[in-house]
């Protein structure tokens, strides 16, 4: 609306004037509210961002943090290079082979004629020998053992007397300790997952297997170790000082903590999902220890009434 428009309303429609005015103030207000509560929305995300950044820059080196909860922050490198080339340096000592004072084999190589004259040299004695060995892998395949028990029938009193199988030869066709051995090597400490491990065989062995025998290999592998860490937790328990900490991890995507108890010659793992003291009263070894315990100053090992020793880390920087 133009100004002339505007005054020639007020000169003859005053009332119309007041309710348009009125109205526009009603806007004007709702609009004033709605701005406020903009505002006070704005101040709220404001300090929300500032406490996520302030969580986000937090880890191991400036907080109580667990190292493992900084796999999201990708540490800057601290080493410098050195402008060096690969490989060894000069004047680093070496480290030579030496020759095996009980080779596996031993291939003897004779001159059967003379070079010069062509004599026959067959049944002469050697005047020297020169020795050079090769270090190398056999050739990695399967090696099949077949078992027999046979039955024999006593000439004497007609009774059947069947030959036993040797111990752990329970199943008409499987694999035995050796091949389990390396199964379990290279899926739990290699931490080679069950499909490579599975192809590793096939392709350096020759025999294909499935990952349910990785899997049983590593089971009856569980078992078979109880006894021994049955004798680790009560060493650990019997000892004058254990060493104990936490660290978080993932187990199948989900959030857990390897809880750890240790001396110079033990050391106890084990998975749980809960870090304080739930876990390892249900572990088990805290509750029992009458020693000291080595720790972090992590709150929950003070609910055991043993002594204790704090222990810090200390980040240097170059």
């Amino acid at each position: 609306m133009k100004k002339e428009q505007f005054l020639l309303l007020c000169r003859t429609n005053p009332e119309e004037v007041f309710k348009l005015v009125t109205t526009m103030g009603e806007t004007i207000s709702a609009l004033m509210a709605q701005v406020e509560t903009l505002n006070n929305q704005v101040d709220a995300l404001k300090v929300e961002i500032k406490e996520l950044k302030a969580r986000l820059d937090k880890n191991s080196r400036n907080s109580n943090k667990p190292p493992s909860t900084d796999e999201f922050i990708k540490p800057k490198s601290q080493r410098k290079k050195s402008g060096k080339k690969t490989g060894g340096q000069k004047g680093h000592k070496g480290h030579t082979m030496k020759m095996s004072q009980t080779p596996d084999e031993i291939i003897i190589h004779k001159t059967k004629d003379c070079q010069d004259c062509g004599h026959r040299l067959d049944g002469i004695n050697h005047d020297s020998v020169e020795r050079r060995q090769v270090f190398d892998l056999p050739s990695l395949k399967i090696f099949v053992t077949e078992h027999r028990s046979e039955t024999v029938t006593c000439p004497c009193c007609g009774k059947k007397n069947k030959a036993g199988f040797p111990e752990g030869v329970t199943q008409n066709v499987q694999y035995c300790n050796n091949l389990r051995a390396l199964l379990v090597y290279l899926n739990q400490y290699q931490l080679v997952p069950y499909n490579r491990a599975a192809e590793f065989i096939e392709d350096i062995c020759g025999c294909s297997l499935s990952e349910a025998t990785i899997y049983n290999a590593i089971e009856a592998t569980y078992e078979q170790l109880g006894p021994v860490e049955t004798e680790i937790i009560n060493r650990l328990v019997g000892s004058d000082v254990v060493n104990v900490d936490e660290s978080g991890g993932r187990v199948e995507a989900k959030r857990q903590w390897l809880h750890v108890a240790s001396t110079p010659t033990l050391t106890h793992y084990k998975w749980h999902p809960k870090r304080g003291h739930v876990a390892t009263d249900e572990i088990g070894i805290l509750p029992q220890i009458e020693g000291i315990l080595v720790h972090d100053y992590w709150k929950p090992f003070y609910k055991y009434s043993c002594g204790h020793s704090l222990v810090t880390s200390t980040i240097l920087e170059s």
